[in-house]
C-alpha cells in the first residue's frame, strides 16, 4: 500500500500503531494540522504536524477565508511532507465567541413487541434533537446525552438492553452560527480537504488532557488559547456544560502594546520571556526593548509588566468563575480545575487561578495520550490537536458499531421475519403456517442448495 492509497477517515484504512486519523486545529495564532495513529487503547502515534501562523482568523472566528485557507494548506503540506502520508477528510475543531449550549428534554414510547430499548430507539431521540427550533442563522454541532429515564427509573447512564413503554433522556445540545461553520468549511475545501466532522475545541482537548477519574468525580477544564479561552465541565463522567468565553491571550499581549508603546511581536516576546500572572512575584529588574526607525530603546519594568498580565488573566478567569458558577455544579467539581493550552504555561498562573477560584489547579499535558516517541509534542498547546485525533477515532469506532448493527438480515432471516408477521389464528386450521415453515425450514438445512 502506498502513501497514495491511504485515505484519511477511512475506517479500513489503519497501520500497525492503530487507525489513521487527521486532523486541523484552527486558532487565533497558530494552525496545526495533525496526522496519528490511534490505538485501540487510546494511545496516540503522531506521525506527522505541521504549524502556520494563523491569518484571517480572529477570537477563534474565520474572517478571511483566503488568508485562512492559505494558512491552512502551508501547515497541510508540512504535515505531509513529515508523515508522508496523503491528507484527504480531516476532523476540525470550532469555537469562537458563537457558541452557546442549553440543555434540553426529549421522551419518546417503545414500539416493539416486548418493549426492549435498543440502539435504534436512542438513535431516534438523538435525531430528535437535532430538529429543534433555534434561532435564525444557528446550527447544532453536538448533541451528547446526560441521562435518562425508563418508566420510573430515572439517572440510568445506558438504557441499550431494558425494557420499558416509555424512554426519557435529558441531553447537552450545543449550538453555533450557520455562517461560522460554513466559513470554516470552506477554507478547508479551499485546501483541497473534506471536513469529516466539526468538533467543539473543548470536547477535544478534554479527551487530551482529563482521565476517566477526574471526569467522574467532577472537573472544570480551561483551555486558554490565543483568542478564546474554553470551559468544559464534567461530573459523573458526563459532560455537563460547555462555554467560550471570548478572551485569550491575544488580548493579553495587545494590553502590554498599548500600555508599553511597544510593537505586538515585542509585546508577546515579553509576555512569554519575562511575563508572570502576578504581579508582586516579579522582579524589579528592567529590560530593553530595541527602539523602532532608529529611536532609543525603550526601558520596561518587569514588575509593571506582570500587573498588566495579571489585570487582564483575573478578568479572564472571573468570566470562568462566572461560567463555573452558572453551571450549577461549582459544589461537584472534587478534581477542581485543569488548565491547558498556550496560555496555560503562564509563569505563577496556577497560584492564581486557584486564588481566585478556591480550588486545586494543575496544568493538563497530552503527553498520558501520547507514544514515548511523541513527547515533543506533549505541551499544552498541542491539547486540542491530539484530542482532535482521539475525537475522531471515537466516532469512527461509533461508526463502524452502528454499521456492524445494522448489517442487512440474510435471505433465510427476512422470509422468517416475514412469517412472524403473518396473522396465525387466519392460518390455523388449515395448518398452513406450519407447513409454509417446514418446508422452508427443509429448503435451508439442504446445504447444497444454494440461493
Amino acid at each position: 500500500m502506498n502513501d497514495e492509497e491511504i485515505l484519511h477517515g477511512n475506517p479500513n484504512k489503519i497501520n500497525k500503531d492503530g487507525r489513521i486519523i487527521a486532523a486541523i486545529d484552527i486558532g487565533t495564532t497558530k494552525i496545526v494540522a495533525i496526522i496519528g495513529a490511534v490505538s485501540d487503547a487510546g494511545k496516540v502515534k503522531v506521525l506527522g504536524m505541521g504549524k502556520s501562523a494563523s491569518q484571517g482568523v480572529k477570537r477563534g472566528v474565520v474572517l478571511n477565508i483566503e488568508e485562512a485557507a492559505a494558512s491552512i494548506q502551508e501547515a497541510v503540506e508540512q504535515a505531509e511532507k513529515e508523515s508522508g502520508y496523503k491528507f484527504h477528510d480531516v476532523y476540525v475543531g470550532i469555537a469562537g465567541q458563537h457558541i452557546k449550549s442549553m440543555k434540553n428534554r426529549h421522551s419518546k414510547y417503545i414500539q416493539s413487541k416486548d418493549s426492549e430499548i435498543t440502539q435504534s430507539d436512542i438513535n431516534e431521540l438523538l435525531d430528535d434533537m437535532h430538529n429543534i427550533a433555534l434561532d435564525a442563522g444557528e446550527e447544532i454541532i453536538h448533541v451528547i446525552p446526560q441521562s435518562y429515564t425508563v418508566d420510573n427509573e430515572s439517572g440510568v447512564k445506558q438504557p441499550i438492553g431494558m425494557f420499558g413503554k416509555r424512554l426519557e433522556a435529558n441531553f447537552h445540545i450545543v449550538v453555533g452560527e450557520i455562517a461560522s461553520a460554513k466559513h470554516i468549511r470552506k477554507c478547508i475545501e479551499r485546501a483541497g480537504l473534506k471536513v469529516n466532522k466539526m468538533i467543539l475545541e473543548p470536547l477535544a482537548s478534554s479527551s487530551a488532557v482529563l482521565s476517566g477519574d477526574e471526569k467522574e468525580i467532577g472537573v472544570a477544564m480551561v483551555d486558554i488559547g490565543g483568542g478564546t479561552t474554553d470551559l468544559a465541565i464534567y461530573y459523573d463522567g458526563i459532560l455537563r456544560h460547555t462555554a467560550v468565553i471570548a478572551l485569550g491571550g491575544y488580548v493579553i499581549t495587545k494590553d502590554i502594546k498599548d500600555a508599553c508603546g511597544i510593537l505586538q511581536r515585542q509585546a508577546e516576546q515579553l509576555k512569554v520571556q519575562f511575563g508572570t500572572a502576578l504581579g508582586e512575584a516579579a522582579p524589579e529588574d528592567i529590560v530593553s526593548v530595541k527602539g523602532i526607525s532608529g529611536r532609543e530603546p525603550k526601558r520596561i519594568s518587569i514588575k509593571f509588566l506582570s500587573q498588566v498580565i495579571q489585570a487582564r488573566m483575573e478578568e479572564i478567569i472571573d468570566h470562568v468563575v462566572f461560567e463555573i458558577e452558572n453551571s450549577g455544579y461549582i459544589d461537584k467539581i472534587g478534581a477542581g480545575v485543569t488548565i491547558t493550552g498556550g496560555g496555560a504555561l503562564l509563569k505563577h498562573l496556577r497560584q492564581l487561578m486557584s486564588y481566585k477560584t478556591s480550588m486545586d489547579v494543575n496544568v493538563g499535558y497530552p503527553s498520558r495520550r501520547l507514544s514515548a516517541e511523541n513527547q515533543d509534542v506533549s505541551l499544552p498547546m498541542y491539547s486540542t490537536g491530539i484530542g482532535l485525533l482521539l475525537s475522531g477515532y471515537e466516532i469512527e469506532k461509533e461508526n463502524n458499531n452502528k454499521k456492524t448493527e445494522e448489517k442487512p438480515k440474510n435471505v433465510e432471516e427476512q422470509l422468517e421475519d416475514k412469517l412472524d408477521e403473518l396473522d396465525t389464528e387466519e392460518y390455523e386450521n388449515n395448518n398452513l403456517l406450519s407447513t409454509i415453515k417446514e418446508k422452508i425450514s427443509g429448503m435451508f438445512d439442504d446445504k447444497s442448495l444454494k440461493m
